[in-house]
C-alpha cells in the first residue's frame, strides 16, 4: 500500500505536468476573452480621449488641430458615431463639404436615426443650396429628437425659406415642446411678421421673452412689433430697461428709437433732448437720423429756430430725399408763407410721388390759398394711393363741396 500510495502521487505529478507547461505557454478560453474585452475597452478610451481632445480643438477653433485628433480617434476605433459627426461638423468649418457629407454618411451608416447626423447633414445641404434635402434632415433630427428646439426652428426656417410660411407655422405649433420653448415662440413672431400680422408677432415675442428674460435679441424684437403697434408706452418702458444694461447703454440705434418712442408716448422734449445728445458726440453730426428727429420734435414744440436749421441740414445732406423739404414746407406754412410751402411740397413729391400724406398736405396748402380744383386733385391722388384712409375720404367731400360753391353763379 506504500508503494502504491507512491506511485499515486507519481502519477498525480505526471498527470499535473501537462497542465502546468501548457499555463506556461497559452491562455484557456475564459482568459483570452477576458484579455480581448480589456483591449477593446482600452480602444474605447483611447478613442474616446482623442475624441475628447478633437472636441476641445474645435471649440476653440483649431481646426487642423481638431481634425487630426478625430481622425486619431477614428482611426482606433471606426464605429463611434459620434466621431464621425464631429469630424463633418469639422470639415463644414474648413469648407470642404464633400468629405463632410461622406463622414456624416458613414455615421448615418451605423446610426440612421441619430439626430444630430441629420441635423449635420442638413446645414451641409443648406450651404449647398440644396434646400429640399436639406428640409428632409431637418425634419428627420426633429423626428428622432423632437424636443430639441435647434431642430425644429431649423426645419422652419428651411420651409420659410421655399417660401412655405404656413407650413412652417403648423409644424412648429404640433410640436409637444411649442408653447414653453423660446426659440420656437421667436421664430412664430418672425412668420407673422413675413405675414405682415404685426400683433400676432407681438404676442410670440412677448411669450418668447416670458420664456427667456435674458435673451436680449428677443427684447429686441418685442420693442420692434410695439412701435410698429403703436405701443409706445410699453416700448418706451422695455428700452429704457434695456439701455441700463451695460453692453448697451451706448448704443446709437437704441437711443434714436428711445427717442421716437418717445415722441410716441407725446414727450417730445425729452425726445429732442436725445437727439441734442446724439449730435453733440463727434461721431453724430453727420447722423441723418438725428437731424429728422431733431428738426420734427423743435417743430412739435415751436422751436422753429432749431427746426430751421435741421432743415437746411436735412436738405444739405441729403438733397435727393423728400424729408428736409417737407419740414421746410411745414415750418413756412405756420409762418404764413403759403406759396413757399407750397414749393418746398412740390419739391419732396418730386422726389417721393408714393406718399399719399404729401400730397394730402399739398391739397391742405392749395386749399389755404384757394386753389380748390388744384386741391381736390391732390387730395384726389392721395385717396388713390390710400384707399382706406377714411380721413382722405372726407377731406375730398369736402373739397368737391368748396369747388362747386367756388364757381361764380351767372
Amino acid at each position: 500500500m506504500k508503494n502504491l500510495s507512491g506511485i499515486a502521487l507519481v502519477l498525480t505529478a505526471a498527470m499535473a505536468i501537462p497542465t502546468l507547461v501548457g499555463c506556461s505557454v497559452g491562455h484557456g478560453k475564459y482568459t483570452q476573452e477576458h484579455i480581448s474585452l480589456a483591449k477593446e475597452k482600452m480602444s474605447f478610451l483611447k478613442s474616446a480621449t482623442e475624441w475628447d481632445l478633437a472636441r476641445q480643438a474645435f471649440l476653440a477653433g483649431d481646426l487642423d488641430k481638431a481634425l487630426t485628433k478625430v481622425d486619431g480617434s477614428i482611426a482606433i476605433n471606426d464605429t463611434v458615431v459620434k466621431s464621425h459627426v464631429l469630424r463633418g461638423r469639422i470639415l463644414i468649418e474648413m469648407g470642404d463639404l464633400g468629405n463632410a457629407i461622406r463622414s456624416l454618411q458613414t455615421a448615418e451608416t451605423l446610426s440612421p436615426e441619430d439626430s444630430d447626423t441629420h441635423y449635420y447633414l442638413g446645414v451641409v445641404y443648406e450651404r449647398l443650396n440644396r434646400p429640399e434635402e436639406a428640409l428632409t434632415h431637418f425634419e428627420n433630427a426633429c423626428e428622432f429628437d423632437d424636443y430639441n428646439p435647434g431642430y425644429a426652428v431649423a426645419a422652419a426656417e428651411m420651409m420659410i425659406d421655399l417660401d412655405r410660411t404656413e407650413q412652417a407655422a403648423r409644424y412648429l405649433r404640433m410640436l409637444p415642446m411649442s408653447a414653453n420653448n423660446a426659440g420656437i415662440q421667436q421664430t412664430l413672431g418672425h412668420i407673422a411678421l413675413i405675414e405682415k400680422d404685426p400683433k400676432q408677432a407681438e404676442l410670440h415675442f412677448r411669450d418668447a421673452r416670458l420664456l427667456a428674460p435674458d435673451d436680449t435679441g428677443i427684447l429686441e424684437q418685442l420693442i420692434h412689433t410695439q412701435m410698429v403697434n403703436g405701443r409706445f408706452g410699453d416700448a418706451e418702458r422695455n428700452i429704457s430697461a434695456l439701455i441700463q444694461n451695460y453692453e448697451h447703454k451706448d448704443r446709437r440705434d437704441l437711443k434714436l428709437l428711445h427717442a421716437k418712442a418717445l415722441v410716441g408716448t407725446g414727450r417730445p422734449v425729452e425726445a429732442r433732448s436725445i437727439y441734442q445728445d446724439l449730435l453733440s458726440q463727434d461721431n453724430g453730426k453727420s447722423d441723418i437720423d438725428a437731424w429728422l428727429g431733431l428738426g420734427n420734435t423743435s417743430y412739435s414744440i415751436n422751436d422753429d429756430r432749431t427746426a430751421r436749421r435741421a432743415a437746411a441740414r436735412i436738405v444739405g445732406m441729403q438733397p435727393n430725399s423728400h424729408e428736409g423739404y417737407v419740414l421746410w414746407s411745414m415750418i413756412h406754412r405756420r409762418s404764413g408763407d403759403f406759396d413757399k410751402a407750397l414749393t418746398a411740397i412740390n419739391d419732396a413729391i418730386d422726389r417721393n410721388n408714393s406718399d399719399a400724406e404729401l400730397f394730402a398736405f399739398r391739397a391742405v396748402l392749395q386749399r389755404d390759398l384757394g386753389m380748390y380744383q388744384g386741391a381736390l386733385s391732390s387730395a384726389t391722388r392721395a385717396g388713390s394711393l390710400d384707399p382706406s384712409n377714411e380721413e382722405f375720404q372726407n377731406f375730398i367731400a369736402r373739397l368737391k363741396a368748396q369747388v362747386v360753391a367756388s364757381v361764380p353763379t351767372k
